[in-house]
């Protein structure tokens, strides 16, 4: 009985820096999830705002669940051809917006389209327009597919602070 007594208090620590260590995890999901988080993005759809190589961005997730975004904004969306695969697009027109756009710019140059955007849906497009598949290809993007939006570069150090548009 006597060892038990003795093991009391660091059984005690140990529970009390457990229950600290899962608050910490908690907080850490809810702010990666429901307010910002880190992205490794690459590829060449967005070129020249972003590498090829890829960047570090931030993403914050609380103007997505307002319904806040505005054209121009860099968003993260879940593709529509492949949900596992969350691309990096600029908004180019919102809900009710007329949206005109090159069907193919590497074949002809003359040949447009337009679109309106429906209700509950945006137009994405890379700012590489000759290699980006975007909703030239797919068409609106239902707004709910919109994770976040990109407000911070982080990496490389020498792009670090907000995109230009």
């Amino acid at each position: 009985m006597n060892m038990f007594a003795k093991m009391r208090p660091m059984v005690k620590e140990a529970l009390n820096q457990t229950i600290i260590f899962g608050k910490f995890l908690c907080l850490l999901h809810i702010t990666d999830k429901y307010i910002c988080s880190p992205v490794i993005v690459h590829g060449p759809s967005m070129l020249p705002t972003m590498n090829l190589s890829g960047d570090v961005i931030l993403a914050e997730h609380i103007t997505t669940r307002f319904g806040k975004l505005s054209v121009g904004d860099v968003v993260l969306v879940s593709s529509p051809e492949n949900p596992r695969k969350t691309v990096t697009k600029r908004i180019l027109g919102l809900e009710g917006d007329k949206v005109a756009f090159l069907v193919d710019p590497s074949f002809d140059s003359r040949h447009y389209r337009s679109v309106v955007v429906p209700k509950g849906h945006v137009w994405i497009q890379g700012d590489n327009i000759y290699a980006s598949k975007d909703s030239r290809h797919f068409g609106p993007v239902p707004y709910g597919l919109i994770h976040g939006k990109v407000f911070c570069r982080l990496w490389p150090p020498n792009g670090f602070g907000s995109l230009d548009q």
